[in-house]
Parts: structure tokens; C-alpha cells; sequence
């Protein structure tokens, strides 16, 4: 028997949350000062992540607003080490490519100081992959359903669950290869998703390191344009 088709429903604001002007600003600039300390690592430890952090930490991405909300995501946590040794397998290869000049002269000299290349040991080093997958469609009643704003709710997702593994105290690392359909075949995902982010995350290594130039923001007078109205 299928579901009924969903229908427009208020409901009163469940989790309404007051405080001062004060506390506002505080609480904005605590979360700042905390976020300022997140880095992309490559040099992981071999410690343990216990599957209930990585749980929570998906479980707060899946709370991201979705265009209808239709949540058009699947997360693929993968601890196993022969499964993470065959993602990296097939994402080296993809990157011995990219790094042999399919990238690009431009977009190989925009990495040089990053300081990648196509080896990625820390697919296997890290405790944790997620591997992140975009629903284009899904199904209600056996019937493919449309669905809207697909990346721009999967990238809110997935900086969801990037903050959410930095507030647990992890660390973590974007990868993209290109092309990743590799990944649906790997992890088991039908035809309607496409792969769209590898997360690396565990603890980071004694002697981890970032590049410099990763440190360098631009600041907010030019990430940031205001139109203020009179007070």
C-alpha cells in the first residue's frame, strides 16, 4: 500500500530558543574563535574513532535544510580496512591521471602550494571514510521523483558534518577525484546518486602539518557586503 501524498501542515515552532543581544554576539564570537581552529589535515593517527561519534556527526548533516525537504543525501561511513584500501586503490589512479596533466596547466599550478600530489595515503591511514552521495531523484509509490536544489542542499549537508566533526574534536579532509562513479560501485549506491566527496576524518597525526597558504583568509571586508537600514 503506498504513502499518502504529503500535505501542507503548520506547526508551532518546536525549539525556540531566546537570548540578549548579549548573548547573541558571545555565542557568535565563541563559535568563531572555535571554527578558526579547524584544519584539513593529509597526516592521520592510527587512534580509533568509536562508530557512535561518526553517528551523531551524520545525524547532525542529515538535519540540513533540503530544497522541499527532500534531504537528497547519503552518507557512506566506511571503517573497514580492505574497503578504504580500494577506494584509495581506484582514487590514485584517477589522481595519477589528474597529476599527469589531465588537470590542466592552470589547475595544477593553483595546487602547488597546497603541496598534493596523486598519493593519498591517508585513505587508508585515516580511522574513517565518508563518502559523500547526491540523490537526483528518488522514488514515492515506485514512481522517480524530482528532486531541487541538489547540490546546494548537499553542500549545506556536508558543511554540516564537516563543522559537527570539528566540534566532536576530529579532523578531516575533502577529496575529490574526478571522475568518483567508481565510488557507487564500491560502496553499493544505485544509479541515482552521484558521488560527490570523500571525507578522510580521525585524529591528526604527532607530526601533522598544513600548508601556509591554508592559513591565509581573506577577511570579512571582502567576503562580506552589508546594506544597513537606519536604527
Amino acid at each position: 500500500m503506498g504513502q499518502d501524498k504529503p500535505v501542507y501542515e503548520a506547526v508551532p515552532l518546536p525549539d525556540r530558543r531566546e537570548i540578549s543581544d548579549d548573548e547573541m554576539l558571545q555565542e557568535a564570537e565563541e563559535f568563531l574563535a572555535r571554527v578558526k581552529t579547524r584544519h584539513s589535515i593529509r597526516e592521520y593517527s592510527d587512534r580509533p574513532v568509536q562508530r557512535a561519534v561518526i553517528d551523531a556527526c551524520i545525524s547532525a548533516a542529515g538535519t540540513a535544510p533540503s530544497g522541499a525537504n527532500q534531504q537528497p543525501w547519503h552518507f557512506v561511513a566506511i571503517s573497514d580496512p580492505e574497503m578504504k584500501a580500494r577506494v584509495r586503490e581506484a582514487a590514485e589512479q584517477e589522481e595519477e591521471k589528474f597529476y599527469a596533466g589531465g588537470g590542466g596547466d592552470e589547475w595544477l599550478a593553483a595546487l602547488e602550494p597546497i603541496g598534493t600530489d596523486a598519493a593519498k595515503p591517508h585513505l587508508t591511514i585515516a580511522p574513517w571514510l565518508i563518502v559523500i552521495f547526491a540523490q537526483r531523484w528518488g522514488w514515492r509509490d515506485g514512481e522517480r521523483v524530482k528532486h531541487y536544489y541538489v547540490p546546494e542542499s548537499v553542500g549545506i549537508a556536508t558543511g554540516m558534518l564537516i563543522t559537527a566533526l570539528h566540534h566532536a574534536g576530529l579532523s578531516c579532509l575533502t577529496h575529490t577525484p574526478n571522475p568518483m562513479r567508481f565510488l557507487n560501485d564500491l560502496c553499493g549506491r544505485p544509479d541515482n546518486e552521484k558521488p560527490v566527496m570523500i571525507l578522510a576524518v580521525g585524529h591528526p597525526a604527532e607530526d601533522a602539518t598544513v600548508p601556509a597558504v591554508a592559513k591565509k583568509k581573506k577577511p570579512l571586508s571582502e567576503i562580506m557586503t552589508a546594506f544597513e537600514g537606519e536604527t
